[in-house]
């Protein structure tokens, strides 16, 4: 399973939890409905439980919360990210003040379920092409300031991540490229690919988009040359992918052929049996829908 911290610093997480948290208790820290029903001394252990299967995501940052909310709470962990959830799955158990906990509640569950969420949906991707040699991505389809967090939960569900940013590798889109002819874009890919070569640091992959075979033509006399890493099929349907999969391997056998483009649950298998190597969702990241998990007091003191 991924690190945590491989994907978020820890001062990032940091700012993003004092965020959540002043928007949840405003700039006092206050939760009016407790002051008014808990008593202050009121002790009690809570579990956070599954209310459906699944696959775990978030539980890495709980302890996070916790630390930032009152450490007066005891956390004790049942389950790790990236593991499979059955309902009634204890996930883990707070201890301490029941106001803290009460606190705690709602922030831990919204990137909780959020997270399963996306690991839910990315492992029924992932199981769905399962025999193939193709592999589950993500894309940069993320809510702003979530994105590390969410392409974390996409390899806690068996998929993989596309680039993290506009920073870290290149990815020619159509609308780079609109202006060009066929022949424009074959001299526009060996130019790329020779630029990004005396980059410093080298960018993590090149890529070009095509949404028709003719540029893919193209794109793979440019790659036989070297420096481009992959292409990316635009909404190409299984029948034109084998075609586009033919030529790469004729063509330029190194480069990665990625399918993007309305990837759907039904349509997953007959896009990875294409012979693809790469399949990106943005879905996974942007309409996944939340893990229902919980939290039960189970018993107060």
């Amino acid at each position: 399973m991924p690190d945590l911290w491989s994907y978020i610093t820890r001062d990032d997480l940091a700012s993003l939890l004092r965020q959540a948290r002043q928007e949840d208790l405003g700039p006092a820290g206050i939760d009016v409905t407790s002051e008014l029903v808990v008593d202050a001394h009121q002790r009690a252990t809570a579990v956070f439980q599954a209310r459906q299967g699944g696959v775990l995501a978030g539980a890495a940052i709980v302890p996070e919360i916790v630390e930032r909310y009152d450490k007066a709470v005891t956390l004790t962990t049942h389950r790790e990210d990236g593991q499979v959830l059955a309902s009634a799955n204890r996930i883990a158990t707070l201890d301490g003040p029941l106001r803290s906990i009460l606190a705690i509640e709602r922030v831990a569950l919204n990137f909780m379920t959020h997270l399963s969420g996306i690991a839910t949906l990315t492992n029924r991707f992932v199981t769905l092409i399962a025999g193939t040699k193709a592999r589950i991505i993500d894309t940069r389809k993320t809510l702003p300031g979530l994105r590390a967090l969410q392409k974390y939960a996409v390899v806690c569900g068996g998929g993989a991540n596309h680039r993290m940013g506009l920073y870290d590798a290149v990815l020619v889109k159509d609308n780079h490229i609109a202006h060009l002819s066929t022949r424009g874009i074959e001299d526009a890919a060996r130019q790329l690919a020779a630029m990004a070569a005396k980059r410093s640091p080298r960018p993590r992959f090149v890529e070009i988009e095509v949404d028709a075979l003719d540029q893919l033509a193209a794109v793979l006399r440019a790659a036989r040359d070297g420096g481009i890493d992959r292409v990316l099929l635009d909404n190409m349907p299984p029948e034109v992918l084998k075609q586009a999969v033919a030529m790469r391997d004729k063509t330029a056998p190194k480069v990665l052929l990625e399918a993007s483009g309305g990837v759907r649950l039904e349509t997953v298998r007959a896009i990875a049996e294409a012979g693809v190597d790469l399949i990106s969702i943005g879905a996974l990241t942007h309409s996944a829908p939340s893990l229902d998990i919980g939290l039960d007091i189970d018993r107060q003191a």
